[in-house]
């Protein structure tokens, strides 16, 4: 076989497996002949219907079918969104990962926690270009809501690909490093074939506000407060926990760090240099109590409301080491993710009703967001200036909303604007881009120790479960003479209380009964078929009776 820039036919595909319609489980595949990479591989968080599920990562059956073309995978930047789904697919695939130091770092945490070889792990820097087989990938310095965010520059037998990861334009960056203008520029003067680029704000007029404008507000805040204070953030956004570790030193306060997944990345970001805070200002959450309320500062989980975080806990004066106390100033410096709404309020309200003063509204300036919005948008599509376009991460409604800025105001033709779905193949020559068909995709949900063992028919089963509860019917009948033994005993869960519907249920018992003698003078012996009328007889007299649906599970014993 000819080697792929050789080879005439030759076709340059870019395939996202997550990330496009919908907000996380970012993972893109970009092809050229017989060879791939994979940029990304992230998670999300499960929809308010999936029961009991605790992760959803993209399903890699594609790559799985193709592994013998993956050379390798590429991170943009440390956030679970983009690497959460490493600990489940590395242990399907073997293939050499490349990041930067700090995403990397994180990675490995994960790893370990899960029992995965890190050995794997390959570490570049900003600016550096490295070979894969066909591509020459370029990693260009782009700004974030975590330090080490990069861009690719991916350079085809066919064209060059640049990829922007999650990025906004920071001018007063918190570790002073701004994103890389010149490259980005020289990339547009020498042609870039297609430019795919974040859409996470593309509905937001304006510039995205510098993260320095963060530290400002909690100087107010840090002023102001006469106790402790708390800072609820996400455990990634490392350079808001700096400025949060900056203002407690300016103000002589203690730094404690609460939650697992904050603890792990505040302890990595220290050892790589990426958080400074001088000796003695960090000290341990068991220490609190020995220094005065307006001499502490906590840094914890939390600021979605979730459930079993810190904050959380601390709301519902649940959590072992810290108690909320009267005059506390709690600052929850993030804005819910959509779905995490009333999470959020409802752990506000109890925060409030222990005494503490709660700083969340976005007009307090407490947060500020790691994307792009529609004028540094245009910059990038300026500086580019890509042949054919490509919105990525985000919902339908932010792709139409960049694919329109594109073409409306940057003037792109419309017809190189490829507005798409997961698993859509995006196909390109070096004169075309069109869509040309699609690949297997989907989700794989994460429920504890299971990867993939709970689909639709399990989540519906919970669905009806959470809605009308259970019936069990057990029935012991002489295997000999067809006869009822013992029984039939209902147990009811999550339907009717048993004690006080005892006309509900004997009468269910009384037409199980007759199911059965009918069965019997029918001479049905198979107790699939017997199971199956108790079921349906069941179901619909508890209907008539309840406009309730529970889910009937018929036990049949032998004696």
């Amino acid at each position: 076989m000819l080697r792929s820039e050789q080879r005439s036919d030759l076709k340059l595909q870019i395939i996202p497996l997550g990330g496009l319609g919908e907000i996380g489980k970012n993972m893109t595949v970009i092809r050229c002949g017989d060879e791939m990479l994979l940029i990304d591989a992230g998670l999300m968080f499960p929809e308010n219907d999936m029961l009991g599920v605790d992760l959803v990562i993209p399903d890699i059956s594609y790559i799985l079918e193709n592994e013998h073309c993956l050379k390798a995978i590429i991170l943009t930047h440390g956030h679970e969104d983009h690497i959460g789904a490493l600990p489940y697919i590395l242990k399907q695939l073997s293939v050499p990962v490349y990041g930067t130091r700090l995403t990397l770092g994180i990675l490995e945490g994960r790893l370990k926690e899960n029992g995965v070889d890190s050995g794997n792990l390959r570490v570049v820097a900003a600016g550096e270009i490295i070979s894969i087989g066909c591509f020459s990938i370029g990693f260009i310095r782009v700004n974030h809501s975590i330090p080490d965010a990069v861009g690719l520059s991916i350079k085809t037998p066919l064209g060059m690909i640049v990829h922007t990861g999650d990025f906004k334009f920071d001018y007063t960056p918190v570790d002073g490093k701004m994103a890389d203008f010149r490259k980005l520029a020289d990339l547009g003067n020498k042609g870039v074939l297609v430019l795919m680029a974040d859409s996470t704000n593309a509905e937001n007029e304006g510039h995205t506000p510098s993260e320095k404008n963060v530290g400002i507000a909690f100087n107010r805040e840090f002023q102001q407060a006469q106790g402790r204070i708390i800072v609820a953030t996400f455990s990634s956004n490392v350079h808001r926990i700096q400025q949060v570790i900056d203002m407690a030193v300016r103000y002589r306060r203690r730094v404690a760090i609460l939650g697992r997944s904050m603890v792990n990345v505040v302890n990595i970001s220290l050892e790589l240099g990426y958080i400074h805070a001088p000796e003695g200002v960090i000290i341990d959450v068991e220490d609190v109590m020995n220094y005065p309320a307006n001499r502490v500062v906590i840094i914890t989980t939390g600021s979605q409301g979730e459930p079993m975080s810190a904050l959380t806990r601390m709301a519902l004066s649940d959590h072992r080491q810290v108690d909320i106390m009267q005059g506390d100033t709690v600052i929850i410096s993030a804005t819910p993710i959509p779905g995490n709404e009333k999470l959020v309020a409802k752990t506000v309200d109890n925060l409030l009703r222990l005494g503490a003063n709660v700083i969340y509204q976005r007009k307090d300036g407490i947060h500020v967001s790691g994307h792009a919005s529609r004028e540094e948008l245009k910059l990038m599509h300026n500086l580019i200036r890509p042949k054919f376009f490509i919105p990525v991460h985000g919902e339908l409604h932010h792709l139409i909303a960049h694919a329109k800025l594109a073409e409306k105001e940057i003037g792109m033709a419309k017809d190189h604007i490829l507005v798409g779905e997961n698993g859509y193949i995006f196909e390109f020559t070096r004169e075309r881009g069109k869509i040309v068909g699609r690949v297997n995709w989907g989700v794989v949900m994460v429920d504890g120790l299971g990867v993939g063992d709970v689909g639709n028919i399990v989540l519906r089963d919970r669905r009806q479960l959470s809605q009308d509860g259970i019936l069990i019917v057990v029935i012991t009948i002489n295997r000999y003479t067809g006869k009822i033994v013992a029984g039939p005993d209902i147990v009811s869960r999550g339907f009717v209380y048993v004690r006080e519907s005892e006309e509900l249920m004997d009468g269910a018992k009384m037409r199980v009964t007759q199911v059965l003698q009918l069965c019997a003078e029918a001479q049905i012996t198979d107790w699939s078929t017997i199971k199956i009328n108790v079921k349906d007889t069941l179901s619909q007299y508890l209907f008539d009776q309840t406009r309730r649906r529970p889910m009937i599970l018929p036990i049949i014993m032998e004696v």
